[in-house]
């Protein structure tokens, strides 16, 4: 590390669910981390050796990391001058009418604009709309400033990050030979498997992955209702379509698909395209209705203005604390206008309106399986259960 530099990476957004692993991860390879980010109360909890939300095998890594030094974080942008290694991990949203933020990062590395030195490599770590990179680049032109840029997508599924960030290929991609070389020199510290590519191929290869595993939810979901309509149950169905059959094992079953990638890549990859991107937008009918279509279901078969309905998990996926963009929030909604009371449940979300499970399974009449916790398995209960997800082995019709 040359000597003008102090720190061998900085992480810009670095205390939230992406961040906060990859930090600890560098450090916990020997690296001098800084994380910088403008949520004080964050920044408090990662400097107390708090983990501020589940990371499995994180948190002993965090207390180690930060009592050598090897990690910290700061609310101080002039942080971004002592890194040789500059790193942008920040949300890129869709707006209202579900076009996407173009000028999340760059405005990002705008307030941090002073700081940016010579002889620093920034690599962009969002999922970024395709061009995103590339006015990256034209934004340090024009700050004169002789910094390589290149884009390195986040592949980590939640929960994972401790595991994945070191077993995963890493996609590279730089625009010149020495911003590709520094970038791979870079991530071979967590992996020794680089797959180079052009930064628009890097940029569209985030949005199909997450696209991909959209519309194959979607599909899924297209089938349970299906299936569920006719009387038949989609698991036994789906069993007998993958057992020793490798051209469907990839075939997943039925559930909400949310959290804040899938959804939002979807549509920054039907903006791209001029919105002409028809299976994508199937996808977001089929997937955002679900709840619409599992409460018309249970309004068929009971008298919801009668009963108090239990929903069982709020967050985005079984065993997580994350509720972004979890439609367990939309089916709490949509039953709040159908049902005499609904109580809402999860073990692992903080949040002052839910009940506990004791309660709910005391209080309610029906309940409804929203993500797929393992607590929920082989849930004993004398009451009915919708359980789209199979997890109390009766099938999933509903």
């Amino acid at each position: 590390m040359p000597e003008t530099f102090t720190r061998d990476v900085v992480i810009i957004g670095g205390c939230g669910r992406v961040g906060l692993p990859l930090g600890i991860a560098l450090a916990d390879r020997g690296l001098a981390v800084t994380l910088y980010d403008i949520n004080e109360r964050a920044v408090g909890v990662v400097n107390s050796s708090t983990l501020p939300f589940d990371e499995e095998g994180a948190a002993d890594k965090l207390t180690r990391a930060v009592g050598t030094g090897r990690l910290r974080a700061t609310t101080d942008p002039a942080s971004v001058a002592a890194a040789e290694h500059v790193i942008v991990i920040v949300g890129t949203p869709v707006d209202e009418h579900l076009n996407p933020n173009i000028g999340a990062v760059p405005a990002a590395i705008e307030r941090c604009a002073g700081y940016l030195r010579d002889g620093q490599l920034l690599i962009l770590r969002s999922t970024v709309h395709p061009g995103v990179t590339a006015l990256t680049e034209r934004l340090v032109a024009r700050l004169g400033r002789d910094v390589d840029v290149a884009f390195c997508p986040e592949r980590i599924a939640e929960g994972k990050a401790m595991t994945e960030l070191f077993e995963l290929p890493q996609i590279v991609a730089s625009r010149t030979p020495r911003g590709q070389e520094r970038a791979e020199k870079f991530f071979r510290t967590l992996t020794d498997q680089i797959v180079p590519l052009e930064p628009e191929e890097a940029e569209l290869a985030k949005l199909f992955t997450n696209t991909w595993r959209y519309i194959k939810f979607a599909t899924a979901n297209q089938f349970w209702m299906m299936a569920n309509d006719a009387g038949c149950d989609f698991e036994r169905i789906r069993h007998a379509i993958r057992y020793d059959y490798p051209r469907a094992a990839d075939m997943p079953g039925p559930g909400f698909a949310a959290g804040p990638c899938l959804f939002k890549d979807t549509m920054q990859l039907a903006a791209f395209n001029n919105n002409n991107f028809v299976i994508g937008h199937s996808a977001m009918l089929i997937n955002e209705g679900l709840p619409l279509y599992v409460v018309s279901r249970l309004e068929a078969a009971h008298d919801l203005s009668a009963m108090t309905v239990g929903i069982l998990g709020m967050a985005f996926k079984g065993g997580s604390d994350d509720t972004r963009e979890s439609l367990a929030y939309k089916l709490r909604k949509i039953l709040m206008l159908k049902a005499r009371e609904v109580l809402c449940t999860d073990p692992y979300v903080r949040d002052d309106r839910l009940v506990p499970l004791a309660e709910v399974l005391d209080r309610a009449d029906l309940l409804v399986i929203a993500a797929p916790h393992p607590e929920y398995r082989d849930l004993e209960t004398g009451k009915p259960v919708a359980d789209m997800w199979g997890l109390t082995n009766r099938g999933v019709r509903i």
